[in-house]
């Protein structure tokens, strides 16, 4: 058998693996591409342990262990994209990376200040904003 079968079919579906992971928007269709690379990766393993006859079947069994990393990998990335899926309602790629760069002041509860203390009506260092429809203090900077 002449390696260069194998290699070309490793080649060409690796190729597309990259394809489906730069182009491709849905998380799933990202881990089937993922999926299809390391499945080029254990075809030319295979091929090249029988071209060089290892007697101990080395590229054999670094694929079966290729394949149970794919296979965890796999199962842990679509548990993670249906928890994604039940929290935002899309498993799009790019509508999931524009939602974690959120700021970080959004993510803190009003009555908490950046120091940690929380903050209430008449604590000292606090004004009231007119233009907050909410009424409530925020913490003012003392300038000297």
């Amino acid at each position: 058998m002449h390696l260069a079968y194998p290699a070309v079919l490793a080649v060409l579906l690796f190729c597309v693996g990259v394809y489906g992971v730069l182009a491709r928007r849905n998380a799933i269709l990202v881990l089937m591409s993922v999926e299809l690379m390391l499945n080029a990766v254990n075809l030319n393993l295979v091929a090249f342990d029988v071209w060089l006859r290892d007697s101990l079947h080395a590229g054999q069994a670094l694929t079966l262990f290729t394949i149970a990393i794919a296979a965890a990998e796999i199962g842990i990335g679509l548990a993670i994209v249906l928890a994604v899926y039940r929290n935002r309602g899309t498993s799009d790629v790019d509508r999931l990376r524009d939602t974690a760069e959120t700021d970080a002041a959004e993510a803190l509860p009003d009555e908490w200040a950046g120091d940690g203390e929380p903050l209430g009506e008449g604590a000292p260092g606090t004004t009231e904003d007119p233009a907050d429809p909410a009424g409530k203090a925020r913490k003012t900077e003392a300038t000297a």
